[in-house]
């Protein structure tokens, strides 16, 4: 009852209903908890203090969420990799994987609109809505009605599974709308709870009421980076659980259910502040090894480059879009095609670039070393979990 209560439904299955937020009787802040939440808040402000120096960091952003794209993606069952979506967008168009790729780019474009519409409106459910519409359109799952909460009852289990031998079965329509509105309410509560618990609660709460169709997982992610902005605990949103939870599946499943059927909280509240401890260390040392990889390189060029100027401004331009053209070079840096020939040519002789099509025509460059420090982040999913996220089928 402490987090809400199964109901047999009429034609024969149980679906859960939530109780509302925060819990009754409260979270308790006790054992190796308050250490952990401690270590949390510091590695967070470490982070957002990391963020902060570097030189401009709507660049150094745009490969963070792009790379959250992908893994959060990933869990969802895409094979698309980061240097996929690089390439989609240098080249407007993908390979055999297009529309793994495409669900990608909206993610990453759901993420930029959500962070956009938070300088208008509070986290709400109609940014929530906007959100799922922008993450969906024209992609797998866009027959099942982008940015509108579901009428129908979903459940969540393996292939095949019916609403009788589900593992989970989310409220019905009706109570799902109540449980929303609770939802939206607590979201809006800025002074119960320390801003990392009401984090957790919020994220567990939204995966455990299921509103959409399709795309929960990757919505509810979003939720918790969304937060943690609008409150400014980061002014960039430079953290992402995707890596620490598909390191972590099957104990993320497991403490989100633990929640439903035991009422542990506080289980699910210390998982998720162990990820945001490792995730944010880690996001802070790639931070660290990128103001280090720019330091190093601009001397670089300065020392053995013949033509600084535009040599450092192509570089800043290379940690946003690691994958360049000569084409890109001459857009970016507003000269001739020569003149950028001439700079990409010389950044490869310097070793900073790496000509990756082994062709005369359309070549295509990579600054490996910066792409190096997101590509060790990657964890392949063993071969019995790689299906989507949270299987739902609609009834």
């Amino acid at each position: 009852m402490r987090a809400g209560k199964y109901v047999n439904q009429a034609t024969g299955y149980r679906a859960f209903l939530p109780a509302e937020l925060p819990p009754d009787p409260p979270v308790k802040v006790d054992g190796d908890l308050p250490r952990l939440l401690s270590d949390a808040d510091r590695a967070l402000g470490r982070l957002d203090g990391v963020a902060s120096v570097l030189p401009n960091p709507d660049l150094f952003v745009a490969m963070y969420v792009r790379h959250e794209a992908v893994l959060s993606s990933q869990i969802e069952g895409t094979q698309s990799t980061l240097e996929d979506v690089l390439e989609f967008e240098l080249e407007g168009k993908a390979s055999e994987r297009a529309k793994d790729v495409e669900e990608v780019v909206n993610y990453v474009g759901a993420m930029n609109h959500g962070l956009r519409r938070l300088e208008e409106l509070p986290l709400c459910l109609r940014l929530l809505r906007e959100i799922h519409g922008e993450l969906l359109q024209g992609v797998r799952g866009s027959e099942r009605s982008p940015g509108e909460f579901r009428t129908s009852q979903n459940w969540i289990g393996p292939t095949g599974c019916t609403l009788k031998n589900a593992a989970f079965v989310p409220p019905p329509p009706a109570e799902m709308r109540e449980a929303l509105n609770d939802l939206e309410r607590f979201l809006h509560d800025r002074t119960s709870l320390p801003v990392l618990i009401h984090c957790a609660l919020a994220h567990a709460q939204f995966e455990t009421i299921h509103p959409f169709l399709d795309g929960n997982g990757r919505v509810g992610r979003l939720l918790i980076t969304l937060l943690l902005c609008e409150r400014e605990i980061l002014h960039q949103p430079l953290l992402y659980l995707s890596y620490y939870l598909k390191a972590h599946r099957a104990q993320y499943y497991d403490r989100l259910m633990a929640i439903r059927n035991d009422g542990d909280w506080e289980g699910w509240v210390r998982f998720f502040l162990r990820g945001v401890f490792e995730v944010s260390q880690g996001a802070t040392e790639t931070a660290r090894a990128i103001l280090d990889l720019r330091e190093k390189h601009r001397k670089t060029i300065s020392e053995r480059g013949s033509g600084s100027a535009n040599g450092h401004r192509l570089l800043d331009f290379l940690f946003e879009r690691p994958i360049i053209s000569v084409r890109m070079a001459e857009e970016h840096l507003a000269c001739s095609y020569v003149t950028a020939a001439n700079v990409v040519d010389e950044m490869a002789r310097l070793g900073i670039l790496r000509e990756i099509t082994g062709q005369q025509r359309n070549r295509k460059y990579r600054y490996d070393p910066f792409m190096e420090l997101f590509d060790r982040q990657i964890l392949p999913l063993p071969d019995d979990e790689a299906t989507r996220d949270i299987p739902t089928t609609e009834s």
